[in-house]
C-alpha cells in the first residue's frame, strides 16, 4: 500500500471516529512528521469522506491512457525495426501515431537501441577472394624480382572512366542497432573502367 493511500485510509478511520479535520491532521503530523500530506489534502480528503465517499484510491483522471509505452506498441517497434533498420524515429512515430518522444524512448530504452552510422568499407571480400588477391600479389612480385622485364611487358591504358552515382549521406547510411549486434558496413561503389 501506498503511503498515500496509508494516509487516506487513517483519514477515513478519523473521520468515522468523529474526529474533525484539524484534529485528523494534528494525528497525522505525529504518525507521520515530515512525510505527512499538506494540511490542504488532508482537509480535501477529510471532505470527501464527510460528503459519503467510500473508497481511498484516486480518481480516473482524464485525458487519454498512456497507450504509446506498452508491451503491444514495444513488439510493433522491434517487428519494424528488424524488417528495416534505416527508418527514422519520425517515420515511425508517423507509421504507428504515436509521439516522437515515445518511440525514441521505445528504441533507446526499452529496446537498447543507438543509431550508428554505417562504417565505410572499400570492399566487402570473402576470405577466400582476400587469399587469391594475396596469392596473385605475391605471385607478381616474385615475377618483377626474377624477370628484369616483366614490368615493361604490362600493357596499360591511358582512359579511365568513373561513373558518378550520388552516394548516401552518413545520416542516410545510419541504422539501428542493439548493443550485440556488429556495426554496419557499407559497400564503397567505385565505377571504374
Amino acid at each position: 500500500m501506498s503511503e498515500n493511500t496509508e494516509q487516506r485510509v487513517c483519514i477515513k478511520f478519523c473521520h468515522k471516529l468523529g474526529k474533525s479535520a484539524t484534529e485528523t491532521y494534528q494525528m497525522l503530523l505525529l504518525a507521520y512528521g515530515d512525510e505527512t500530506k499538506s494540511r490542504a489534502r488532508v482537509f480535501e480528503w477529510f471532505k470527501r469522506f464527510k460528503e459519503g465517499r467510500t473508497t481511498v484510491k484516486s480518481d480516473e483522471r482524464e485525458g487519454r491512457p498512456s497507450t504509446s509505452r506498452n508491451e503491444e506498441m514495444i513488439q510493433k517497434i522491434r517487428t519494424a525495426i528488424r524488417g528495416n533498420r534505416r527508418l527514422t524515429i519520425m517515420e515511425l512515430s508517423n507509421e504507428f501515431q504515436i509521439s516522437f518522444g515515445s518511440v525514441q524512448t521505445i528504441l533507446t530504452t526499452d529496446l537498447d537501441m543507438r543509431r550508428v552510422a554505417a562504417k565505410f568499407v572499400p570492399k566487402l571480400l570473402s576470405g577466400e577472394q582476400k587469399e587469391n588477391r594475396k596469392q596473385i600479389a605475391t605471385d607478381l612480385l616474385e615475377c618483377s624480382k626474377s624477370d628484369d622485364f616483366f614490368l615493361k611487358s604490362i600493357i596499360t591504358g591511358d582512359e579511365t572512366w568513373v561513373y558518378g552515382y550520388d552516394p548516401e549521406t552518413k545520416v542516410q547510411s545510419s541504422q539501428w542497432k542493439t548493443p550485440d549486434s556488429p556495426r554496419p558496413k557499407k559497400l564503397v561503389k567505385f565505377g571504374v573502367k
